[in-house]
């Protein structure tokens, strides 16, 4: 293994690195705003929007994100719509993320007890007040895990953002072994970047777990 050519790739491989958490959290936030909306449709039993949600969730966890970026990405410009790599790339993750991320939350929505509902209601609380005061915070919280797990996955799935010539972490990998033949420099580089961009998402989400866990049963 050549570390010093390992030394001279680490500009590059930073630089891809940038760029992939930029559209990758981009992804990640529009996500996390569908996947609230949608959970929030699907629980309120809104007639017309809660079918359309409902052909949502199952058009993109039922399709691969590859295929997803194929049709914004190639397909859309053939009838006029035509969107950069980065907002493809943005768009595509946070679609996907959106349909996973409503179920999470809409299974943290159902656990919680009717007690609660009925409690506030006992103290004055409107239907509005008592949703988003009460039932949507412990949706949330509960809801933590599985959102964390999401997360990762979303990240990971960045990975497939080299086939729109975005110049993440793989498009640079890939790159540098076609022109130099370094493949087990520049891998060995992929892999300790991916590890850090998702190491510490990985330890966080333990780390909210816990304190969860804690919260809830005092130990």
């Amino acid at each position: 293994m050549d570390f010093a050519v390992m030394k001279d790739y680490l500009p590059r491989f930073w630089d891809a690195l940038l760029l992939t958490l930029r559209i990758g959290w981009q992804g990640v936030l529009l996500a996390l705003v569908l996947g609230v909306a949608c959970a929030v449709v699907v629980h309120l039993k809104i007639p017309v929007l809660r079918r359309v949600v409902g052909a949502y969730i199952e058009l993109f966890r039922n399709t691969p994100l590859l295929v997803q970026l194929f049709f914004l990405y190639f397909a859309l410009p053939k009838i006029g719509i035509r969107i950069s790599a980065q907002a493809c790339g943005s768009l595509g993750l946070g679609l996907l993320g959106g349909a996973y991320m409503a179920e999470t939350f809409r299974s943290g929505l159902e656990n919680i007890a009717p007690i609660q509902t009925e409690s506030a209601q006992s103290l004055g609380m409107n239907p509005a007040q008592v949703f988003f005061y009460v039932i949507l915070p412990q949706a949330v919280t509960s809801s933590v895990p599985g959102l964390m797990a999401n997360l990762i996955f979303l990240l990971k799935e960045t990975s497939v953002f080299s086939t729109i010539s975005l110049m993440d972490l793989m498009f640079t990998a890939k790159d540098l072994i076609g022109m130099y033949a370094k493949t087990i420099e520049c891998l060995t580089l992929l892999v300790t970047f991916y590890l850090v961009m998702l190491l510490p998402v990985s330890i966080l989400g333990s780390f909210l777990e816990r304190r969860l866990r804690y919260a809830e049963f005092g130990n």
